[in-house]
């Protein structure tokens, strides 16, 4: 008898990388969706007719749709990983962000509870739970603080997964999962736009690219490394929440260096601050600092301590930063062929 899984946020980059891992273990999949006016199934094309797998919609906002879909599918393991999750964006919709991010959580989990207490369940947390973060490096015990409405909501959605664990005794766990990234990461975010338009820089489609504080450090792994973890967690004889790492932070700037790098470029700096500018070898102006880009609340540094997920679930990155960089930098010009 084949596993049945529901994967929340299937359109998304972790749902793609999930999903064909799933299936590759012989998984029945079905991929929960969004359903918007325009085609957002576009990072599942390739397995789009795999015979293992369909889509179906559901809304995080809409308990009746979580309970149908559930009712009808019957899954052995629900991966969570939809969720309102642009950091700026939710300064901007700190209550849509709330009611999809946080209390979204609270309503699969309830729909999964009154359904089949046995269906085992992964949320999606995050290392943004941490905020201003009280030590380095962050583990499953650093105390959460929370610096923006995105991080306020995945901690709610942590907590009430927590809760149902302990209060109903479900299998339910959390992954703190620090950034992680791929060719597949949305243009919104900075890597993928770093990425992008450095790419239509060296291809002379475009002059400049404008960012922000470009010393902020971070923890980047490549999601089809992390993905495997979250199998991992729902594999397991007991549930439990684990932080999944590299160990490493970067910064901004790093991203920046390493992207040109594989473009044949040094960037040179020049200025400081919002003054701050960067310079390819042929004295082209290619980085300026936009303050518009600065978050109102901004974390130095996190970066993640995942000794507990190598312990228990025997997981390691397979990729560092310099391979993660490569791989995206090579899936970009590839897209400009």
């Amino acid at each position: 008898m084949k596993k049945k899984a529901l994967v929340t946020g299937a359109t998304g980059q972790d749902g793609y990388y999930l999903i064909k891992l799933l299936l590759s273990k012989g998984y029945k999949v079905c991929g929960m969706y969004r359903r918007t006016s325009t085609d957002n199934t576009v990072r599942l094309k390739d397995i789009m007719q795999h015979p293992e797998f369909s889509l179906a919609y559901g809304d995080l906002q809409d308990m009746s749709s979580l309970i149908s879909l559930i009712q009808k599918f019957k899954p052995d393991e629900v991966y969570n990983l939809a969720a309102q999750s642009d950091v700026g964006v939710s300064f901007k919709l700190p209550l849509e962000t709330g009611e999809v991010t946080g209390l979204g959580v609270a309503r699969l989990l309830e729909a999964v509870r009154q359904i089949n207490k046995d269906i085992k369940f992964y949320q999606a947390s995050s290392s943004e739970m941490f905020g201003e973060v009280v030590e380095s490096p962050q583990n499953e015990d650093t105390a959460l603080k929370a610096s923006s409405p995105y991080g306020a909501a995945k901690i709610y959605g942590y907590w009430m997964t927590r809760n149902y664990r302990e209060g109903y005794g479900m299998f339910t766990c959390n992954g703190i999962l620090f950034n992680h990234e791929s060719p597949l990461r949305g243009d919104k975010f900075v890597t993928k736009k770093i990425v992008k338009q450095m790419v239509e820089i060296f291809e002379r489609r475009r002059d400049s690219i404008e960012l922000g504080n470009l010393n902020s450090k971070r923890d980047w792994g490549y999601a089809g490394d992390y993905v495997e973890a979250m199998y991992l967690m729902l594999q397991q004889d007991k549930p439990d929440d684990y932080v999944i790492a590299t160990g490493e932070t970067h910064t901004v700037r790093e991203f920046v260096e390493e992207t040109a790098n594989n473009l044949g470029w040094v960037i040179t700096w020049k200025g400081s601050g919002v003054k701050e500018k960067g310079y390819n070898q042929a004295g082209d102006l290619v980085i300026k600092i936009n303050p518009k880009f600065y978050r109102p609340v901004d974390i130095d540094l996190l970066i993640g301590d995942s000794s507990k997920a190598k312990r228990k679930l025997k997981w390691t990155p397979k990729t560092n930063f310099k391979g993660l960089i490569k791989l995206m930098v090579k899936a970009e010009l590839a897209t400009t062929v």
